[in-house]
């Protein structure tokens, strides 16, 4: 083999992040009511490994506005193309969901709408205000695009009142040119700052990957960025290549340099951090943040 054969294309799956599958009746329970519901999850849609940990719980998080993305960010496993209309029963939908389910913490995520004058933040208010009705009791957490830096959006999911705001910033600004062109890092930055400083005392939240491309310095630059907005979590986990289709592995970070992770976050002010191979966004959200 050359030496100059891009050898990221054939690490191996290090043992830390070999999953082992559950099933039994709850895994199947769950993927039947979503279906039932015509509902899409994040879980199905971006191929996360924890899914059928998961739906094994009766935990799902769910993906409004669509299953087809305006956007094409290199990493992720959702479709982009052409977009459909809002479904404006689907917030009923999702809160159906949240009772069959019995669940005491939701988490709410989309696609990317930028085909949307506010993003879909008014679907998001709506879904919000439709679930905190009707279950006063279950927790909100609701994981936000950036709205193409539109205020008036943001200012509409703060005013519904979600328990958690959280908007990932995903990789270092360095790779966002290959990794996420459709985005600014500043941006994102500034919607998380923007939570802050709204007054409505929502817990901001952010979480990237690594294995993109990244060194740790500039996961530790990132991280830096975030504590200067006084961000109150942060997960980092380990980029998993979807298909050959994808951004190749660059690296497997081993879990001692996740804990070294969440160690300089708290250094810096960070008071939750996160950080493990299979951490995700919204993996174990309810354990963590004590919703549970």
């Amino acid at each position: 083999m050359s030496s100059n054969k891009n050898s990221e294309e054939y690490l191996r799956i290090p043992q830390w992040l070999r999953v082992k599958l559950p099933s039994g009746p709850a895994f199947r329970d769950t993927a039947k009511m979503l279906g039932d519901l015509n509902l899409n999850t994040v879980c199905q849609s971006a191929k996360c490994p924890n899914t059928w940990e998961c739906f094994s719980r009766k935990v799902a998080t769910f993906l409004i506005m669509g299953h087809v993305c305006t956007r094409n960010c290199a990493f992720c496993n959702i479709t982009p193309g052409q977009v459909s209309s809002l479904d404006a029963d689907e917030p009923n939908r999702v809160s159906e969901a949240v009772s069959r389910l019995d669940l005491r913490h939701v988490v709410i995520t989309s696609v990317t709408r930028d085909d949307l004058a506010d993003g879909g933040a008014e679907h998001y208010a709506r879904t919000i205000k439709t679930i905190r009705a009707e279950h006063p009791k279950c927790s909100i957490e609701v994981l936000i695009p950036d709205f193409q830096g539109n205020q008036a959006a943001l200012e509409m999911v703060i005013d519904a009142h979600p328990d958690i705001i959280n908007h990932n910033v995903e990789t270092s600004p360095d790779l966002y040119d290959s990794i996420r062109p459709q985005a600014d890092y500043r941006q994102s930055l500034e919607l998380l700052e923007r939570v802050k400083k709204s007054g409505s005392g929502i817990p901001s939240k952010s979480g990237l990957m690594v294995g993109l491309g990244e060194d740790d310095d500039m996961v530790r630059k990132v991280i830096d960025d975030l504590a200067e907005i006084n961000c109150d979590m942060v997960t980092i986990g380990q980029y998993m290549r979807p298909s050959k289709a994808h951004p190749a592995v660059k690296r497997y970070v081993e879990p001692h340099v996740f804990d070294e992770y969440a160690e300089y976050g708290k250094s810096k002010g960070i008071a939750h951090m996160f950080c493990a191979p299979l951490v995700r966004s919204s993996y174990n959200a309810a354990e963590e943040f004590g919703f549970l």
